[in-house]
């Protein structure tokens, strides 16, 4: 194994399962302002690209919605406030990246996520584990776009043909190929196998015990 691989994780889904505060957040910001509650798997849909799209699928007529941005900010703040209420890594995940750091692998973690929310999950259950972490910022364009996966490359010298990116959706797969990058996809996370192979999957990993495996081989 070349000791200077580098691996790209998507946030969640992917390492964190986020779905019960992402919803919770959501709901909060429904009931303030007077729209119709969701149930987790509209969340699960509705997650993806960034908190603004979160919201703009939660209300009747999205971004065009008179209440959209008060909306947005209600979500923002009650999310920052409650972001670790019930998130927590997915099984076997903390292991996969204690492994990956035993074999020399260079870790980063990109996510369309508002960035102070990433950094804060990221220091809270990864620490030096993981050392960049980069959110949804001004500057950089969100996914599918490649920036913020050459920011990560950048920051941690790392060059495209040792990178592998890890990700759990459409958005992660043209993600990396917009970079560039082989994508591996997890099933564990928002959307399902059978999703992943209509989007372009190319390698499926079922378990962070098989992901390992893969990233080490």
């Amino acid at each position: 194994m070349n000791s200077e691989k580098t691996v790209l994780f998507d946030l969640d889904g992917t390492l964190l399962n986020t779905l019960g505060d992402l919803t919770a957040s959501t709901n909060a910001a429904m009931e303030k302002m007077g729209f119709a509650t969701h149930t987790l798997d509209d969340v699960r849909r509705f997650v993806g690209n960034g908190i603004g799209l979160l919201i703009a699928r939660s209300i009747p007529g999205g971004k065009e919605n008179p209440k959209y941005e008060e909306t947005l900010q209600v979500f923002r703040e009650h999310y920052g406030a409650h972001c670790l209420d019930t998130t927590q890594p997915y099984p076997g995940v903390m292991e996969m990246l204690h492994q990956l750091q035993a074999n020399g692998v260079k870790m980063g973690i990109l996510s369309n996520k508002a960035d102070f929310a990433v950094k804060s999950l990221c220091q809270r259950f990864f620490g030096p584990l993981v050392p960049v972490a980069v959110g949804e910022r001004p500057g950089v364009r969100r996914k599918p776009a490649p920036d913020a996966v050459l920011a990560c490359m950048e920051e941690l010298k790392s060059d495209a043909a040792h990178t592998v990116y890890v990700g759990d959706s459409d958005v992660d797969i043209e993600t990396a190929r917009n970079a560039g990058l082989r994508c591996l996809s997890c099933t564990w996370g928002f959307r399902d196998r059978a999703f992943l192979l209509e989007h372009g999957a190319t390698t499926l990993v079922d378990t962070p015990k098989a992901l390992l495996e893969e990233i080490l081989k």
